[in-house]
């Protein structure tokens, strides 16, 4: 069992741990660098919360897994799903679907009709989860920022 909590400005701390193992365990997964994440100040990780809806799934008081949004800056009716993550040993448990649905939740309830993510070509796990969720491939693709330029990714589209 898990649940899953919506980080408050004072959980900067516990965002920037939870990104720490996010990115030791999947560094290719996200555009951020191990480098920049440790080098962020507090201010920094606070600002992130304040900014971005973020959602930790908890399980036995261990927190497992995490997903923000970002509405997109042209396009106030869309958003972006981004920094999803889920701990290996927690992973096919239904933790990654109920933090993909908190987003989705979050998009409805302020007013989005639209929610965009970028996937590694090569991440099959998440690309089916992405599937069974309604994201369907707009045909956009691109490659990670340097230094993980040779991972190619794809844009998914949920219209809500």
């Amino acid at each position: 069992m898990f649940r899953l909590d919506r980080l408050t400005g004072d959980e900067g701390p516990r965002l920037r741990a939870i990104r720490l193992r996010a990115l030791e365990d999947a560094p290719d997964a996200f555009s951020a660098t191990m480098n920049e994440a440790l080098t962020r100040s507090l201010e920094g990780w606070t600002r992130q919360v304040l900014e971005l809806p973020t959602f930790v799934a908890v399980c036995d008081g261990i927190d497992v897994g995490m997903v923000r949004s970002a509405l997109d800056a042209r396009s106030p009716e869309t958003a972006w799903l981004i920094s999803m993550w889920v701990a290996p040993d927690t992973r096919r448990r239904g933790v990654g679907a109920a933090l993909v649905d908190a987003v989705i939740g979050w998009a409805r309830a302020n007013g989005v009709t639209r929610v965009l993510l970028d996937v590694a070509d090569h991440n099959t796990p998440a690309i089916e989860l992405y599937t069974r969720k309604g994201f369907v491939p707009t045909g956009i693709t691109g490659a990670m920022p340097a230094p993980r330029a040779h991972v190619r990714e794809h844009q998914r589209e949920l219209r809500l």
